[in-house]
């Protein structure tokens, strides 16, 4: 991987970052997105993995194209990541980790927020909950006194979205994971996105405007998945 800084970003004393990639139903980097639109955010830092051992057949040409994340910033904020994947290889997804804990501690960040998607075997409707862990349990007590849930049970999170949270916690920097309830990890999940950037505003006093771009999303999601099963139907009569 390689790691390229743009210019010295102007994010004022201690802000937040918000740090999470691609993952199940894209919640990740459909938050991570949002906000940088929202927040006209510029860029400061690059990171270029590697180029993937495959090809993209588009039908009838090929793609080839070198995967790339960004820290941006806007005024008390700095993100990173969103975009497509994550790192392939365990050694990469540790320097990387590594990275962001590394800026975090350069602007002086005392919370890093990492959010993504919970699969749930319940129907999640369209209120998915949002669960919430954290680096220690008095911060958790804190957090889910605004009305968030707790995560339950015992379980692993993988990837990016949950390995930034321990490596939060070794470097004595307050990790907060919010994770959306989703029931399809295949489809886009806009839903849980809206949710999980709701709570953002709750938890950081930060405004990212109008989220009715997100539910129009999701609406169209809805469309496509009554017509496909419309179609499916029809085909079996």
């Amino acid at each position: 991987m390689h790691f390229e800084k743009l210019l010295e970003p102007d994010v004022g004393s201690s802000p937040i970052m918000i740090a999470a990639m691609q993952d199940m139903g894209n919640v990740g980097s459909i938050v991570i997105d949002f906000i940088n639109k929202r927040l006209n955010t510029r860029p400061f830092r690059v990171v270029y993995a590697h180029y993937p051992p495959y090809v993209v057949d588009k039908g009838g040409y090929i793609e080839f194209e070198q995967v790339m994340w960004e820290y941006r910033y806007a005024e008390r904020i700095i993100l990173f990541g969103g975009s497509v994947g994550q790192p392939e290889s365990s050694s990469d997804l540790y320097m990387l980790c590594q990275d962001v804990i590394d800026v975090a501690k350069m602007y002086s960040v005392q919370f890093i927020y990492t959010v993504g998607a919970f699969l749930t075997d319940r129907a999640v409707g369209k209120r998915p909950r949002v669960l919430v862990t954290t680096t220690n349990p008095a911060l958790t007590d804190s957090i889910t006194r605004v009305g968030l849930h707790p995560t339950h049970g015992s379980s692993l999170i993988t990837g990016f979205n949950g390995l930034i949270l321990g490596f939060a916690k070794m470097n004595g920097i307050n990790g907060i994971g919010l994770y959306g309830e989703i029931d399809d990890p295949r489809i886009p999940q806009y839903r849980a996105a809206k949710g999980i950037v709701e709570a953002l505003e709750r938890l950081t006093y930060l405004r990212f405007g109008s989220l009715d771009e997100l539910e129009r999303l999701a609406e169209g999601v809805d469309e496509s998945l009554a017509r496909r099963r419309e179609e499916e139907g029809g085909e079996e009569g």
